[in-house]
């Protein structure tokens, strides 16, 4: 009989199965969200050129993305209610995959139908599509990823994946350039002058990807079917608050949407300061209505838990405020840095110069999760410690080639290593425990953000590409502290937290309208709120799980 000597060996009717052939094949299917993801980067100048768009019109194709995770993982909550059943439990996390992937497919090819029938709305629906696939597959994933081992390293198999899928964002961009310019530089003209059949190329060889991952993933005899065959308690007060923010949340985005019609070039700045304090109340609106009505839920479910179901656990309607707080201010950092940098004090960079920060903005993600997934190999302590020290090196050093590759100039980022150490120094204190992780990134987060905004040029560059490091390693923390002890409800949970990725669609144009007021840089402020809150998250978990009787690390 095998031993228990790997975190990946789990006991089933008397026997120790291993799961590293498992865990192998479905890291696999995060590589595939990474790198098809990347694809947008290419598409969006395409669609504001050729149709003729604005920069908000054309940011409809992130904004499709973002919805669609939310309502995907919505009604995914509201067909499993209905028929009293938890949908991807009874269907089992494989089968979830396979469908998610497949469902993906068809977006794709909703994609190239739009194409040839010229229509951007099409395509946002094709996108949309794709968008939910995506979202049913993470509905399973991510629970999936933590039911393949020892619960205390839960985290370190969510950041294996979580590694692989950074290492295919960053790839995928250089990829897709050369298949479709023959140069892993494309310039913005190259990008504007895209024609309709490189986009069809683009994502016929997306939905082949998605067809051929689900195909490995389907028919691999590694993979067990994951299913939970527990029937949920029925959740109807929960159902009911859910639809009733996303009605509140539809009444908010309208006035914003709509007051992008008729807008003027030749309004005075009076009249535009007007229409963003205008749109910032909206976008206000919109934050109190998921945090306030994720809270009063809760509130009224600790009074009467029935109804409620996985909404009467307080870790995971706080966790689901984290996954919120997380993806908002993962995006935002990124999305108002281009800004940021033309600024005269930051450098004042042509916006031709800035992807460079770009990529070592979400490159610093992949440092972290590469790190953070050490814990998933069983390796001796002595080794576990030398693997921490250098594959963060080891991560900055193939971030740095990459772009040397694509022709870009890294010598300004050289002294970014002094960031990475202090990100390795946490790695160490923080002991691969999820809140003491979670506590200790926050807070770097933090200290980061206030070093950027009272300071200037390179080293408050630095301080706010690092939010990337911080960032790195918060959602498996988060997402397995928020589901633990949830037993049945885990898939719920899973859904619930999904649906909160809506956060990247609300805190970045709420930090991009707070700056058309108070300045970009001074803008900055909102990740400093975010990462507070996560670092109470941290502190207020590990007391509410103690109370349920639940071994927090």
């Amino acid at each position: 009989m095998a031993t228990a000597s790997s975190d990946l060996l789990e006991l089933k009717d008397g026997e120790y199965v291993n799961n590293k052939a498992a865990l192998s094949t479905l890291i696999s299917v995060f590589f595939f969200w990474g790198f098809i993801a990347a694809g947008n980067g290419v598409f969006i100048p395409f669609c504001k050129n050729y149709f003729h768009l604005d920069q908000f019109q054309s940011q409809l194709v992130d904004y499709a993305f973002y919805v669609a995770y939310y309502i995907g993982a919505l009604l995914l909550y509201l067909f499993g209610t209905l028929q009293n059943k938890d949908l991807v439990g009874s269907w089992g996390y494989k089968k979830s995959i396979v469908y998610g992937l497949l469902f993906s497919a068809i977006g794709a090819v909703a994609m190239i139908v739009a194409v040839y029938a010229n229509t951007f709305a099409g395509m946002l629906v094709g996108l949309f599509v794709v968008a939910l696939g995506f979202s049913l597959q993470q509905t399973a994933a991510q629970p999936f990823a933590i039911s393949l081992g020892d619960p205390k390293t839960a985290t370190g198999r969510v950041n294996l994946g979580g590694g692989i899928n950074s290492f295919g964002t960053m790839i995928g961009p250089i990829v897709v350039s050369l298949l479709l310019f023959g140069t892993a530089a494309a310039s913005e003209e190259q990008k504007k002058s895209l024609g309709l059949d490189n986009v069809s190329f683009l994502y016929a060889g997306v939905g082949a990807l998605f067809i051929g991952a689900a195909l490995l993933f389907g028919l691999s005899k590694n993979v067990p079917a994951g299913k939970n065959e527990e029937t949920p308690e029925k959740s109807s007060k929960a159902l009911s608050a859910l639809l009733i923010i996303t009605g509140l949340l539809v009444v908010m985005f309208v006035p914003v949407f709509k007051s992008y019609i008729g807008v003027s070039d030749n309004m005075d700045d009076l009249e535009k300061k007007a229409l963003e304090a205008y749109r910032m109340k909206w976008l206000f609106g919109a934050l109190a209505v998921v945090v306030l009505g994720l809270l009063f839920s809760n509130f009224s479910a600790q009074k009467n838990s029935e109804g409620w179901g996985a909404m009467k656990y307080p870790q995971l309607v706080l966790g689901m405020l984290g996954i919120f707080t997380y993806v908002g201010v993962e995006v935002t950092i990124q999305s108002n840095l281009g800004s940021l940098l033309e600024l005269p004090n930051m450098g004042g960079l042509d916006a031709s110069k800035i992807g460079p920060y770009i990529s070592i903005y979400w490159g610093s993600l992949m440092i972290g999760r590469w790190a953070g997934s050490i814990s998933v190999f069983n390796l001796a302590e002595g080794m576990k410690k030398m693997a921490l020290i250098f594959v963060p090196i080891i991560a900055f050093g193939i971030i740095l080639l990459v772009n040397s590759i694509a022709k870009s100039d890294m010598s300004p980022f050289y002294m970014y290593i002094v960031f990475v150490a202090i990100q390795i120094a946490a790695f160490f204190i923080s002991q691969d425990k999820p809140a003491k992780s979670l506590m200790i990134f926050s807070l770097l987060g933090v200290g980061s953000m206030l070093l950027g905004l009272f300071s200037e040029g390179q080293l408050a560059t630095y301080a706010f590409l690092s939010g990337g490091l911080w960032c790195s390693i918060m959602w498996p923390c988060i997402f397995s502290l928020s589901v633990k002890g949830l037993g049945k409800y885990t898939t719920q949970g899973s859904a619930f937290l999904i649906m909160m990725i809506l956060g990247g669609g609300i805190i970045p144009p709420l930090q991009g309208k707070l700056a058309d007021i108070i300045g970009i840089h001074s803008s900055y402020w909102v990740p400093v709120v975010c990462f507070s809150y996560l670092a109470f998250f941290a502190f207020a978990v590990k007391g509410i799980l103690r109370k349920q009787g639940q071994e927090v690390e």
